[in-house]
């Protein structure tokens, strides 16, 4: 209960800052507003013993010891509920301009977005946070927002991840949103210690989403976007303080063929791509 209700006053201190953050830019209109789908998350996640190959993106990517280990996995939807589309276009081009949007994954033979989100599991009795195994993104519009977000949605325009080879077009078109489904590589917190992180132990925990996160600039990521806390942000948004989405989930001590609303799902031999 006190950890329901920790979660309840934390989900409140968001709330407020969404409130604040609503009505403070005066150039609103016209302007993107991603927003992580809770209701998504709280229902589409599951802890559950998988077999990881050597081979997978997301075991060479994230320094996990290949083998039986411990997952919980996760989907998440980032919807954009602006008024504007986010734009990026080709990633090569901002990757040959060397402008740090991009990076490189040779195990995925694509570009990656960087700081478009970051998956945290917390303890909340501790404030202990893991990180998952998921390392990079690529922005598409993958499904279209539900009537009760606001517009309808249009065609969608952002298609392509884009390689060294092929063009990209990549960007969340608003009334659209960008998913990465819980069977997809790197959706999962590693729960044994085989990512080199501690052990996760049995009980409640918080997972929480950020997307478009704040960070500090630096020589090889430079400040693009301000909020009025005067923290980076890689895309312009018209509210920066909607961005976090965050569940309560218990691991159990055993989780036999599944624990959790997506137990019982079927096991990949492969790992998907992220899209």
């Amino acid at each position: 209960m006190r950890i329901r209700r920790l979660l309840a006053a934390t989900c409140l201190a968001l709330g407020a800052l969404a409130s604040l953050g609503a009505g403070a830019p005066a150039r609103a209109q016209g302007l993107p507003d991603l927003i992580v789908r809770t209701d998504i998350l709280e229902r589409q996640w599951v802890v559950r013993d998988e077999k990881l190959a050597p081979d997978a993106c997301s075991v060479i990517e994230g320094g996990i010891t290949p083998g039986l280990r411990r997952l919980l996995r996760f989907t998440v939807m980032t919807a954009n509920v602006g008024t504007a589309d986010i734009n990026i276009g080709d990633p090569r081009a901002h990757f040959e301009a060397n402008d740090g949007l991009y990076e490189f994954a040779t195990c995925h033979n694509h570009f990656h977005f960087r700081n478009y989100a970051i998956y945290e599991l917390i303890d909340p009795q501790t404030g202990k946070v893991w990180k998952a195994a998921k390392r990079g993104f690529c922005m598409l519009d993958t499904d279209p927002n539900p009537a009760y977000l606001g517009e309808p949605a249009k065609s969608p325009q952002f298609r392509a991840c884009g390689t060294l080879d092929l063009p990209g077009n990549q960007g969340i078109s608003h009334g659209w949103t960008d998913t990465y489904r819980f069977f997809l590589g790197g959706q999962y917190f590693v729960l044994d210690g085989g990512d080199g992180q501690p052990v996760v132990p049995p009980g409640d925990y918080i997972v929480r989403i950020t997307a478009n996160p704040p960070y500090k600039a630096s020589k090889d990521n430079p400040c693009r976007f301000r909020d009025v806390n005067g923290m980076c942000h890689a895309l312009e948004e018209s509210n920066y303080f909607n961005n976090v989405g965050q569940v309560l989930i218990t691991i159990p001590d055993h989780p036999g063929k599944g624990v959790g609303p997506l137990a019982g799902s079927p096991v990949s031999n492969t790992e998907d791509p992220e899209h």
